[in-house]
């Protein structure tokens, strides 16, 4: 039972399945009709297998069938618009869901400004010529090739992408074992007429992609000369080993991948994003325009976006508060109260009740309580969740400004990735001002930890 009456809407989704367990059967009523399902394999010839679905109403009116699946293609859809598809490959060459993610709204990606609007204006505008590109004889492919060092935000803006453009992605690995050039275009043609193929770190993956497999091999490599016998047949043997397990793992050409790219048959209507880690090294023939139309660089983490980082993590929810002098959030009050010996209306702190006499307490005990400030009550903590420390709460958005401003400074321009600010984040979650006061021990710990790396 397939999806094709749909329009444009179900170029975007594969074909639906509905498949109830084998060999079971279910009873059930639907408007007020009793009905049977039942899911079975049947024998079609030798080795073949054929299931079988059976679904049994018990009514004069054939559209009440067509209503059930009418219903329960609406329900899926609506289900998988709030999510992202993602689909690989098997062995078989087929295409499989390997999971589904939650959208990711744009405005959770930090990057330079602009970054973020060419890409998805873009990419939007390609969606809405395909009748410019047919008028002009262009095929109607897309290409964006995102490049920069690991941990910058690629693959999270591609996730992003596909969530505000209702899109699939297409996981198309090229190392995967038994990969060749007829594979890959069969995979890229099974691709729907609108979704994103994804080739992420291409710069790794066509590492052994050979251009031109016609060409030969040297008998003896340079570095056997002047050996023994005995040396040259144990480095032989195994060059002849890894040789063969490289042949088993992928057999996939640049050729092939250039054509199932921009080839004849290749695939129209699918955008294609391919990211890597090092530009420099990757074959002009791939990168010219056609096949990747659109180069973006994503930089290490500038001070710009450490700020807006640390804005995402902090910032209070609500609006503006643009009085904060005359917000109490429980400490001044105290102070001054304590400070002026008036009377104060508001219950004792827990240490010291009501009910206890104050003649038990030493003067310097009593002092000390007296003097200590008290907390504001807590907040609720669901279960298992930490109480944050005392002085890391109530911060109000003049006081957030000013410490994201403050861990921008600590941070150097272009040497930390997002994923590891966002990491170091993290450990702070509850704690704001820790963050910033820690922040420059931290920098001066990655740097020793990098420079022990080269």
């Amino acid at each position: 039972m397939t999806d094709d009456d749909d329009g444009i809407e179900s170029t975007t989704s594969r074909c639906l399945s509905y498949l109830p367990k084998l060999e079971d059967t279910y009873s059930l009523w639907y408007k007020r009709r009793y009905m049977i399902v039942q899911r079975e394999e049947k024998s079609a010839g030798f080795y073949n297998m054929r299931e079988c679905l059976e679904i049994s109403i018990l009514s004069m009116d054939r559209s009440i069938l067509q209503s059930l699946i009418d219903e329960a293609r609406q329900s899926y859809k609506e289900a998988e618009r709030k999510v992202v598809s993602v689909f690989s490959a098997d062995t078989g060459s087929k295409w499989k869901l390997m999971t589904s993610r939650p959208k990711r709204p744009l405005s959770s990606i930090i990057l330079e400004p602009g970054i973020k609007e060419l890409l998805i204006n873009d990419a939007r505008d390609f969606l809405s010529s395909r009748k410019w590109y047919a008028d002009r004889g262009i095929p109607f492919r897309r290409g964006y090739l995102l490049y920069g060092p690991p941990g910058t935000g690629k693959t999270s803006m591609i996730q992003s992408i596909a969530g505000e453009l209702g899109l699939n992605v297409y996981i198309v690995t090229l190392s995967r074992a038994g990969m060749d050039d007829s594979s890959l275009n069969e995979l890229i043609s099974n691709m729907p007429n609108q979704c994103i193929a994804l080739m992420e770190d291409i710069d790794a993956a066509i590492t052994g992609v050979a251009r031109d497999l016609s060409e030969p091999v040297a008998a003896e490599p340079p570095f056997l000369a002047g050996g023994s016998s005995d040396e040259k047949a144990a480095i032989a043997k195994a060059l002849h080993n890894e040789g063969k397990r490289n042949d088993s793992q992928s057999r996939l050409s640049l050729s092939g991948l250039l054509n199932a790219l921009d080839g004849i048959g290749a695939q129209e209507g699918r955008i294609l994003f391919a990211t890597t880690n090092n530009y420099q090294v990757l074959d002009p023939a791939l990168c010219r325009p056609g096949r990747m139309d659109l180069h973006v660089e994503f930089k290490l983490a500038s001070r710009y976006q450490a700020e807006s980082l640390y804005k995402c993590f902090y910032m209070p929810e609500g609006p503006d508060d643009a009085a904060d002098e005359h917000v109490d959030e429980g400490y001044e009050s105290k102070r001054d109260s304590i400070d002026s010996d008036e009377p104060d209306s508001e219950p004792q702190s827990p240490s010291v009740s009501e009910d206890m006499p104050l003649l038990l307490l030493s003067p310097s005990a009593s002092q000390q309580v007296t003097e200590a400030p008290r907390p504001p009550p807590f907040k609720t903590l669901q279960p298992g969740q930490r109480k944050p420390a005392l002085p890391n709460q109530f911060l109000s958005h003049r006081e957030a400004l000013t410490l994201a401003t403050r861990f921008s400074e600590a941070i150097p321009e272009g040497e930390m990735s997002m994923a590891s600010l966002q990491g170091y984040l993290m450990r702070y979650k509850s704690r704001p001002r820790e963050a910033v006061a820690d922040a420059i021990a931290w920098v001066k710990k990655e740097r020793a930890a990098k420079k022990d790396q080269k």
